[in-house]
């Protein structure tokens, strides 16, 4: 059984028992969280496709731990003028485990 959802502008595949990596989210640690913007649900050979969503689905949610990412490093160059700029971030991040999924 897997769940696609929604959370911000991304979306992410979401299995009973697996984690998942999302942005920072404002919750404690070892919080539950229900997630309700549940895009799809397949369950073996039974598959439920939202309009957007799929209504009474829901997923229950552990917030693990809060961290920051990798650094990107972003640089920009133009030949010929001598424009060249180095950046670089790190997002900060949240990572879920997730404990079930929930049709109603």
């Amino acid at each position: 059984m897997y769940a696609i959802f929604a959370l911000g502008e991304h979306q992410y595949r979401a299995e009973p028992d697996s984690e998942v990596t999302v942005f920072r989210r404002d919750v404690e640690e070892g919080e539950e969280i229900e997630l309700e913007d549940v895009l799809l649900v397949k369950d073996g050979d039974d598959v439920k496709i939202g309009t957007p969503k799929v209504e009474g689905a829901t997923i229950t949610a552990r917030v693990e731990d809060h961290f920051r990412g990798d650094k990107i490093t972003v640089f920009n160059y133009k030949r010929r003028e001598g424009r060249r700029r180095k950046l670089g971030h790190r997002d900060d991040l949240t990572r879920l485990r997730i404990e079930s999924i929930n049709l109603n």
